[in-house]
C-alpha cells in the first residue's frame, strides 16, 4: 500500500532542484537587465506625483524590483518551463523554522553591538525618508519585508546555487556576500565599518540557505534583522 507521501511522482513535482540549472549565460542576461530595469522604474516614478521623498523611493523601489523580479521568471519558469518559486528554493519544508524566526533579531542585535563597537555610521537616508506616518508605514514595510524577500530571491536563490555549482557551497557562500554588501553601500556612504557588518549578516544569510536549503529561511532571517533595526529605529525617534 502506498500513501500519497510516498508517490515517487510526488516527490519529483515538489521537490527543489538539487543544484541550479541555470547557467552563467541567465547571470549575465539579468545583470544585463538591471540598468535597463532601473531607467524605466525611474521614467514610471517620476510620472506619478508624491506627497513626500519617503513615497517615492518606495514606489522606485518597488517597480525596480518588480521588473526585476518579471526578468528572473522569465529566466526560470519561461526559458526552462521549471517552477520559478521552488525552483529558488522557496520552500516551507525545512527544519529549524523557529530558529530562524529567533535568529534574525539576535543577529542584529550582535550586528548593533559591533556597529557601536566600530563606530560605524548609520544610514542618514532612512532619517530624512520618514517624514509623516505614511511614509514611515512604507518605508519600514518595504524595508522590512519587500526588501529582503527580494533580495534573499536574487542573492540566496539565484546567485548562490549558481555559484555552489562550480565554486562549491563555502565559496559560493563569500562570492555572493560581495555584491549583497555592496548593495548596500552607498545608504551608509561606504563607510567600512558599516559594509564590513553588512558583509557579516550576509555571511550568516547565506550558511542559513545554504545549511536549510530553503530560500523561506534566509529570509525569515533577514526580515527579523531588518525589522529589528527599524524596531530600534522608531524607538530612538520617539524619544
Amino acid at each position: 500500500m502506498m500513501f500519497p507521501s510516498e508517490n515517487p511522482r510526488h516527490h519529483m513535482e515538489i521537490s527543489p532542484p538539487k543544484e541550479a540549472f541555470w547557467s552563467y549565460e541567465d547571470l549575465a542576461l539579468f545583470v544585463g537587465a538591471v540598468l535597463p530595469a532601473l531607467v524605466i522604474a525611474k521614467l514610471g516614478e517620476q510620472a506619478i506625483h508624491f506627497s513626500n521623498e519617503g513615497l517615492r523611493q518606495v514606489a522606485f523601489q518597488v517597480l525596480l524590483y518588480l521588473l526585476l523580479t518579471m526578468v528572473l521568471y522569465f529566466l526560470i519558469a519561461s526559458r526552462y518551463r521549471r517552477p520559478f518559486w521552488r525552483s529558488l528554493g522557496w520552500i516551507f519544508e525545512f527544519r529549524g523554522a523557529w530558529l530562524c524566526i529567533l535568529l534574525g533579531p539576535l543577529l542584529a542585535l550582535g550586528i548593533g553591538l559591533l556597529s557601536a563597537t566600530l563606530r560605524a555610521p548609520g544610514d542618514p537616508s532612512i532619517k530624512n525618508l520618514i517624514t509623516d506616518r505614511t511614509s514611515t508605514i512604507a518605508i519600514v514595510f518595504f524595508g522590512s519585508f519587500a526588501g529582503p524577500i527580494f533580495e534573499e530571491m536574487v542573492f540566496r536563490g539565484f546567485l548562490q546555487p549558481l555559484l555552489a555549482r562550480s565554486l562549491g557551497a563555502w565559496l559560493a557562500i563569500l562570492v555572493t556576500d560581495i555584491p549583497f554588501a555592496l548593495l548596500h553601500g552607498p545608504g551608509f556612504g561606504w563607510a567600512w565599518q558599516s559594509v564590513g557588518l553588512i558583509g557579516l549578516a550576509g555571511l550568516v544569510l547565506g550558511f542559513v540557505r545554504y545549511r536549510t536549503g530553503s530560500t523561506v529561511a534566509s529570509s525569515l532571517v533577514h526580515i527579523g534583522y531588518n525589522a529589528t533595526f527599524f524596531v530600534g529605529f522608531l524607538m530612538t525617534r520617539s524619544i
